[in-house]
C-alpha cells in the first residue's frame, strides 16, 4: 500500500473535481486541469477533501496509486494558486525578451537562441537577465524552464550559464590550483 498514496487531498472552496469517463477534472480559480483515472484507483470525493482508493488486486497498482495521488495533488494546487520557477543568466551580455509567443535568449551563440512558450504560461523578464515563468500545470512549467536551462547549463568553472533562482553551483578549482605536488 502506498504511504503517500493513501493521504487525503485537501481543497478549498470554489474548487470543483468531477469524474468523467475516466478522467479526473479539477477547475478552480485559476482554471481548470485534467488528468487519466487509472484502473483499479477509484476516487471518493468529499466536500471539503479528495481520496484516492487503490484497488489492491490489481497487479501493480500501488505504485501508481502514490504517483496519481501526487498529480492531482499538484493540479488541485495549480488551479488555485498556480506554479512559478525563476531563472537567472550569469555571463557578460546575458539578455532575455519576450516578443509575442517567443521567447528569445542572447547567450554568446552566435544567433539568438528562441524558446516558443507554450499554451497556459506567461513569461516574464526582469532586468533582463531573470527570466520568471508562471502557469498552473506543474509539468508545463518544470519543463519549459528545463528547456531553457539547458541551453546554456552553469558550468563549474565560473558559474556562468542559466541557472535556477537559488540554484548553488559547486565551483571547480581550475588546472594550476590542481597541479601542485
Amino acid at each position: 500500500m502506498s504511504r503517500i498514496g493513501k493521504k487525503i487531498i485537501p481543497f478549498p472552496k470554489g474548487t470543483e473535481i468531477n469524474v468523467a469517463d475516466g478522467v479526473i477534472h479539477v477547475k478552480g480559480p485559476k482554471g481548470t486541469l485534467k488528468t487519466p483515472l487509472l484502473k483499479g484507483v477509484s476516487v471518493d470525493i468529499q466536500p471539503e477533501h479528495i481520496e484516492l482508493v487503490a484497488d489492491e488486486s490489481v497487479k501493480d497498482i500501488s505504485q501508481y496509486h502514490g504517483l496519481l495521488r501526487a498529480l492531482v495533488n499538484n493540479m488541485v494546487l495549480g488551479v488555485n494558486s498556480g506554479f512559478e520557477k525563476k531563472l537567472e543568466m550569469i555571463g557578460v551580455g546575458y539578455r532575455a525578451q519576450v516578443q509575442g509567443n517567443l521567447l528569445k535568449l542572447s547567450i554568446g551563440l552566435s544567433h539568438p537562441a528562441e524558446e516558443k512558450i507554450p499554451d497556459g504560461l506567461s513569461v516574464a523578464v526582469d532586468k533582463n537577465t531573470l527570466i520568471t515563468i508562471s502557469g498552473i500545470d506543474k509539468q508545463k512549467v518544470g519543463q519549459f524552464a528545463a528547456n531553457i536551462r539547458s541551453w546554456r547549463p552553469p558550468e563549474p568553472y565560473q558559474g556562468k550559464g542559466i541557472r535556477y533562482q537559488g540554484e548553488y553551483v559547486r565551483k571547480k578549482a581550475g588546472k594550476a590550483a590542481g597541479a601542485k605536488k
